[in-house]
Protein backbone atom coordinates (compact mmCIF):
# COMPACT_ATOMS: atom_id res chain seq x y z
CA UNK A 1 0.00 0.00 0.00
CA UNK A 2 1.57 3.31 -0.59
CA UNK A 3 1.85 6.34 1.97
CA UNK A 4 0.34 9.36 1.38
CA UNK A 5 2.17 12.41 2.78
CA UNK A 6 0.06 14.92 4.40
CA UNK A 7 1.48 18.05 2.32
CA UNK A 8 0.36 16.28 -1.03
CA UNK A 9 -3.02 16.89 -0.30
CA UNK A 10 -2.81 20.01 0.51
CA UNK A 11 -3.34 22.40 -2.24
CA UNK A 12 -0.91 24.10 -3.90
CA UNK A 13 0.27 27.59 -4.52
CA UNK A 14 0.98 29.62 -7.71
CA UNK A 15 -0.53 28.93 -10.57
CA UNK A 16 -3.98 27.12 -10.40
CA UNK A 17 -5.91 26.69 -13.56
CA UNK A 18 -9.33 26.63 -11.67
CA UNK A 19 -8.82 30.03 -9.83
CA UNK A 20 -8.00 31.29 -13.32
CA UNK A 21 -11.58 29.92 -14.92
CA UNK A 22 -12.98 31.52 -11.39
CA UNK A 23 -12.03 35.27 -12.67
CA UNK A 24 -11.86 35.00 -16.98
CA UNK A 25 -15.39 33.06 -17.64
CA UNK A 26 -17.56 35.31 -15.32
CA UNK A 27 -15.46 38.48 -16.29
CA UNK A 28 -16.03 37.22 -19.91
CA UNK A 29 -19.82 37.22 -19.23
CA UNK A 30 -19.65 40.91 -17.72
CA UNK A 31 -17.69 42.34 -20.91
CA UNK A 32 -20.36 41.13 -23.14
CA UNK A 33 -23.07 42.48 -21.20
CA UNK A 34 -21.65 45.48 -20.37
CA UNK A 35 -20.30 46.08 -24.00
CA UNK A 36 -24.15 45.49 -24.78
CA UNK A 37 -25.48 47.99 -22.91
CA UNK A 38 -22.59 50.56 -23.36
CA UNK A 39 -22.78 50.60 -26.77
CA UNK A 40 -26.73 50.32 -27.07
CA UNK A 41 -26.28 54.05 -25.25
CA UNK A 42 -23.61 55.12 -26.99
CA UNK A 43 -22.11 55.62 -30.78
CA UNK A 44 -18.88 54.82 -31.53
CA UNK A 45 -18.57 57.45 -33.81
CA UNK A 46 -19.43 59.65 -31.25
CA UNK A 47 -17.37 59.31 -28.40
CA UNK A 48 -13.83 61.44 -27.84
CA UNK A 49 -10.60 60.99 -26.26
CA UNK A 50 -9.42 64.26 -24.77
CA UNK A 51 -11.42 66.29 -26.86
CA UNK A 52 -10.67 64.89 -30.08
CA UNK A 53 -13.37 62.29 -31.61
CA UNK A 54 -11.32 58.84 -32.52
CA UNK A 55 -10.60 58.37 -35.74
CA UNK A 56 -10.73 54.36 -35.17
CA UNK A 57 -13.67 52.49 -37.08
CA UNK A 58 -16.82 51.00 -35.40
CA UNK A 59 -15.29 47.71 -35.13
CA UNK A 60 -11.98 48.54 -33.87
CA UNK A 61 -13.98 50.61 -30.50
CA UNK A 62 -15.76 47.74 -30.02
CA UNK A 63 -13.15 45.22 -29.93
CA UNK A 64 -10.80 47.57 -27.13
CA UNK A 65 -14.07 48.50 -25.39
CA UNK A 66 -15.12 44.54 -25.16
CA UNK A 67 -11.53 44.23 -23.64
CA UNK A 68 -11.39 47.00 -21.04
CA UNK A 69 -14.57 46.22 -19.77
CA UNK A 70 -13.54 42.58 -19.62
CA UNK A 71 -9.66 43.76 -17.95
CA UNK A 72 -11.96 45.56 -14.98
CA UNK A 73 -14.53 42.75 -14.73
CA UNK A 74 -11.45 40.07 -14.49
CA UNK A 75 -10.16 42.58 -11.88
CA UNK A 76 -13.20 42.55 -10.23
CA UNK A 77 -13.28 38.77 -10.29
CA UNK A 78 -9.48 38.46 -9.00
CA UNK A 79 -9.99 40.63 -5.65
CA UNK A 80 -13.12 38.33 -5.29
CA UNK A 81 -10.44 35.25 -5.49
CA UNK A 82 -7.83 36.92 -3.38
CA UNK A 83 -9.97 38.50 -0.63
CA UNK A 84 -11.71 34.98 0.00
CA UNK A 85 -8.20 33.31 0.80
CA UNK A 86 -8.90 31.26 4.11
CA UNK A 87 -6.47 31.66 6.92
CA UNK A 88 -4.85 28.56 6.68
CA UNK A 89 -4.10 29.62 2.65
CA UNK A 90 -2.50 33.17 3.88
CA UNK A 91 -0.38 31.57 6.68
CA UNK A 92 1.26 28.72 4.95
CA UNK A 93 4.64 28.67 4.96
CA UNK A 94 6.11 27.85 1.48
CA UNK A 95 8.95 26.03 2.48
CA UNK A 96 9.40 22.43 3.57
CA UNK A 97 9.86 21.91 7.32
CA UNK A 98 13.50 20.64 7.01
CA UNK A 99 14.53 24.29 4.70
CA UNK A 100 12.90 26.73 7.39
CA UNK A 101 14.98 28.81 9.20
CA UNK A 102 16.71 27.95 12.68
CA UNK A 103 14.00 29.62 14.84
CA UNK A 104 11.15 28.81 12.78
CA UNK A 105 8.22 27.99 15.57
CA UNK A 106 6.90 25.57 12.22
CA UNK A 107 10.43 24.08 12.22
CA UNK A 108 10.77 19.99 13.03
CA UNK A 109 12.72 19.34 16.19
CA UNK A 110 12.55 22.62 17.58
CA UNK A 111 11.05 24.15 20.89
CA UNK A 112 8.88 26.36 18.69
CA UNK A 113 6.54 29.41 20.83
CA UNK A 114 5.28 28.51 23.70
Amino acid sequence: METVKLDELQPKRGFDTKRLIWILWPSFIVAGAAEALFFTIFDPSDLHFFGEPLEASRTAVYSVGFFLFWGFAAASSALTCFFQRSSAEINRCPLPAEERPVGCPKRDGEAGCS
